[in-house]
């Protein structure tokens, strides 16, 4: 492998010189495109895929006073009620603000209702939570947005809207869930392919392209509805501007939609073909829903009653409103295809929109896409892996999504309608009235997850920074904003819980993110560090105040996003007073101290100032690392505060009983791992450049002596003189490794397990006065629980994040050791690899989930239609999480996300294993 590839950052004091093959041609049609928007010369980001797939079941939805976010705003409403805080839609773009929207609505002249949204089950209806049904796939997507394309599978057959639901409600957590596909909907190839393509011809200016492809084998007829809609902000009371959508006469052969808004302008949608225009307003049919009058004879769900119900009365003869579509009646041959031409333009309309150029734009775009994604990717990736890399960077960018939450407006209701339960000013997210966001944020999934999460979008960050690193830094920035950081310094985790706690992984995130982008381009961006920096010092400060209890710098901190690892639920206090020390927590945190180290040294470079502040990170992280590594016979009393065992040589949670004493919590996990991820090297060329901070050092060596000597290597100089910190020692590193790098333990064909395999056959159980109240075996699929929504689960599948954090790690362990440590890998083959070796197998085995192998795609499983069929197999599902044992696919479908990680392992490890 070589350094341009290295996965994890180069010792502090390497400058990265650039690397063009591993970054976009800064010269590219699209680089170009990205550094205009960046620069405010033009507002290329305006238009995106930032219309979320789901918006009900929302928290900013639910006004109940008990929280029930599912079953105030289920599924059966959305067709009917206006939302308030954000729209959805099916394979949808939006401008920056969702003011104006625009997606795609489908009938097939069977289902019950207008496909105009993907379908899946609420959290209680699934048997392992909620869980999209639809297939649809994100293909290819530019920064800049000035290319995108999505598909959707559109079953000819009524859509089982009622058997999937009753499916996911009679099956337990033990079953597999019931996939649409296994309705048996897809046999005899009766679907359509629903090809839906964005190009931008300037900043304001969007052509659509909708190829509808029959791969059944008889003609078959689809109504395909594009849609464009204004957000509803007038219903709420707190302001009466009503935007406005009014048809046009035309004499071209088309059909116009005129779109007025105050503060987006004046647009054109032109319509090819002249379908027929249906007009209504985006307002809520109470009627159906509640049985009260409606504000307006036409609402929301008029196209479904007009299209499925035959109601021609339900749409505005007058043509204009808030809503409209544009009805095209096609009939597809079998095997053949249609397709529709749109353009949303606030420059072009009529005659001009259709000319030759339109399809020649789409060209250019896709060239200048291939063009921008052709570098990558090492050179000796494979195609199949470039598909793989290319369509996780899609999802990545289609998962970029406007969000709008303002806790102080959604507890006190809006002046229009009733006042909310008096409950809830005590209710969910009750401590959070500052904050207020209106924003594009990177998802974990626009369907299953459509709202931010503090650590996922800290991985966002990371994959983002290999396409787009201005967009990426603007994302980290943004959650440290004093809208979204709390006043006392904790970041937000997500919207179900705010003030839940999220691994500390930010700082980690920045420097990442800065490191990629001074790769690519030779220039660092200095002053995005700082302001990172110091308002993490805010967040760290929160860490050490609130989630250190004993002040002994052992950390609790919760589920840590980490769901059910634990034997019990760790975000709930403990009966009796017990207290639960985490050697994730404190790996977190420790990790957290040589990130802001690493930081504080890089800005040292530019402004010795900052020397004094890092050996503050410096003295903390020993403080953390002697308290892991920490012996009763060298404090001088009977209780051990160790997350070290010796006698299984490995690092365990420690549970303090309310009557004194503590022991360990035997669960052979990736919470016993987490320590190797506190590691950092330093080059002597660096500190030779940092005068004061090398003396605070070698002081505290000299003078602290008994706070360093259980981590690693301080003192002695590694591989080209640089130096070592890491919590976890050599000795150590090899007990650890010995059991991550086997396969009856952590080590899967597909990655490092959750949980290891050992617990199979010998689960862990916690036994208080001869009763088991709590226990963990080894479940390599989904959760057999309800914890945390049973929609994910930590004790055994194969999780990217940690996966590539542990990557990483080794990486910077190979840093000082060099070849000088080897192990074997896997236990028990007698191949001895250095852990550089070992990283790039690790990665490889991450990679193969999604590669095709011997025909077929371990994330797939078992399902032959996805692993054969032409026009399945290479459509590429990036999950959650993975099984544990065969690579499969589970959770989440759409996690890019974190899963789009694979996309910076690809562009690293197509290469040999070479420094």
């Amino acid at each position: 492998m070589s350094e341009e590839h290295s996965a994890s950052a180069t010792p502090i004091a390497s400058p990265a010189s650039p690397s063009p093959a591993s970054s976009p041609p800064p010269g590219s049609d699209e680089a170009r495109r990205i550094a205009d928007a960046d620069a405010g010369r033009a507002p290329w980001r305006l238009w995106g895929p930032y219309l979320a797939e789901r918006a009900w079941g929302t928290v900013r939805e639910d006004y109940s006073a008990g929280g029930d976010a599912w079953g105030f705003f289920p599924h059966d409403h959305a067709r009917s009620r206006a939302y308030r805080w954000n729209e959805d839609g099916l394979l949808g773009i939006c401008d920056e603000g969702q003011r104006l929207c625009f997606a795609l609505a489908l009938w097939n002249g069977a289902d019950p209702i207008l496909k105009e949204r993907a379908f899946g089950l609420a959290g209680p209806e699934g048997n392992h939570g909620e869980d999209a049904k639809d297939y649809w796939f994100y293909l290819d997507n530019l920064p800049s947005h000035a290319y995108q394309r999505a598909l959707y599978k559109y079953p000819q057959r009524a859509f089982p809207y009622a058997r999937l639901v009753e499916e996911g409600r009679t099956r337990g957590y033990g079953d597999p869930e019931f996939e649409l596909i296994d309705t048996g909907i897809f046999d005899d190839d009766r679907y359509f392919d629903v090809t839906v393509e964005y190009a931008k011809g300037s900043p304001t200016d969007l052509l659509v392209r909708i190829t509808v492809a029959n791969r059944g084998p008889e003609d078959a007829a689809v109504d395909v509805l594009p849609t464009l809609w204004y957000r509803n902000n007038w219903s709420w009371g707190e302001r009466g501007y009503r935007p406005s959508l009014t048809a046009l006469e035309t004499h071209d052969g088309s059909a116009q939609v005129l779109a007025e808004h105050e503060t987006l302008g004046r647009y054109h949608l032109t319509c090819e073909g002249a379908p027929e225009l249906l007009f209504t307003e985006n307002e809520t049919n109470a009627e159906r829903l509640f049985g009260s009058p409606n504000a307006t004879p036409y609402v929301k769900d008029a196209f479904h009653r007009c299209v499925v119900d035959g109601e021609a009365e339900a749409v505005n003869p007058a043509g204009e409103g808030t809503r409209a579509a544009a009805r095209y009646r096609l009939s597809v041959p079998a095997g053949g295809e249609r397709v529709v031409r749109l353009r949303l333009s606030a420059e072009v309309s009529g005659a001009d929109a259709f000319g030759a150029g339109f399809d020649a734009l789409f060209a250019a775009r896709v060239a200048e896409a291939d063009a921008f994604y052709a570098p990558l990717a090492a050179p000796e990736a494979s195609d199949d892996e470039r598909r793989v890399q290319r369509q996780a960077l899609a999802g990545l960018l289609w998962s970029k999504q406007f969000y709008h939450y303002d806790v102080r407006a959604w507890l006190a209701g809006d002046p229009a309608q009733p006042p909310p339960p008096a409950e809830r000013w005590n209710g969910r997210n009750h401590g959070w009235m500052h904050l207020n966001n209106h924003d594009v944020i990177s998802m974990p999934d626009t369907w299953e997850y459509p709202w931010y999460a503090a650590w996922d979008l800290a991985f966002h960050a990371v994959a983002l920074a290999l396409v787009d690193p201005g967009f990426a830094k603007d994302q980290l920035v943004l959650l440290l904003r004093e809208w979204y950081m709390h006043p006392n310094g904790q970041l937000p985790a997500y919207e179900w819980n705010l003030a839940d706690v999220n691994p500390p992984v930010h700082a980690w995130a920045a420097m990442r993110v800065y490191q990629i982008e001074r790769r690519a381009t030779g220039t660092g961006d200095v002053k995005f560090l700082e302001r990172v920096f110091h308002k993490l010092l805010i967040n760290f400060t929160w860490w050490v105040n609130r989630k250190d209890a004993e002040g002994k710098n052992v950390f609790q901190g919760g589920f840590l996003g980490l769901d059910n690892i634990g034997v019990f639920n760790r975000s709930e206090a403990l009966p009796g007073g017990a207290r639960l020390d985490q050697s994730d927590g404190t790996s977190w945190m420790a990790m957290f101290c040589l990130n802001m180290l690493a930081i504080a040294l890089e800005l040292a470079r530019q402004d010795d100032a900052y020397e004094d502040v890092a050996t503050k990170f410096l003295e903390h992280f020993f403080d953390i690392a002697h308290a892991m590594n920490d012996h009763p016979a060298v404090r001088g009393d009977d209780e051990s505060d160790d997350l070290w065992c010796n006698d299984d040589g490995f690092y365990y949670d420690l549970l303090h009983l309310p009557g004194g004493g503590s022991t360990y919590l035997k669960v052979r996990s990736m919470v016993g791992l987490l320590p190797l991820l506190a590691v950092e090297t330093i080059d002597a060329e660096l500190l030779g450049m940092l005068p004061g901070f090398r003396t605070r050092l070698e002081w505290f060596l000299r003078n602290r002596g008994d706070l360093v000597g259980d981590a690693a290597s301080v003192t002695a100089a590694g591989e080209h003189d640089r130096r070592l910190f890491a919590v976890v020692s050599a000795p150590r590193l090899r007990a650890l490794l010995a059991r991550m790098l086997d396969e009856g333990e952590f080590l899967s064909p597909y990655g490092i397990r959750s949980v290891s395999r050992r617990h199979a056959e010998h689960p862990f159980r916690l036994v208080v006065d001869g009763r088991t109240v709590g226990e963990v075996g080894y479940e390599p699929a989904e959760s057999r629980s309800g914890l945390f929504g049973g929609n994910s689960n930590w004790r055994g599948p194969v999780w990217f994040p940690p996966n590539f954090l542990l990557i990483e790690a080794l990486q910077k362990f190979d840093w000082y050791y060099g070849d000088t440590f080897t192990v074997e890998h896997p236990v028990g083959s007698g191949r001895m690899l250095t852990l550089w070796e070992v990283s790039v197998e690790l990665s490889r085995r991450l990679i193969s989930i999604f590669v095709r192998h011997d025909g077929r795609r371990a994330v797939f499983g078992a399902t032959e239609r996805f692993q054969h069929d032409p026009h399945w197999r290479d459509l590429v599902p990036f999950h959650e999480y993975f099984h544990g044992d065969d690579g499969s696919g589970l959770g989440a479908s759409h996690q890019t996300g974190w899963t789009a990680l694979v996309a910076k392992l690809i562009q690293q490890s197509g290469v040999p294993a070479v420094k």
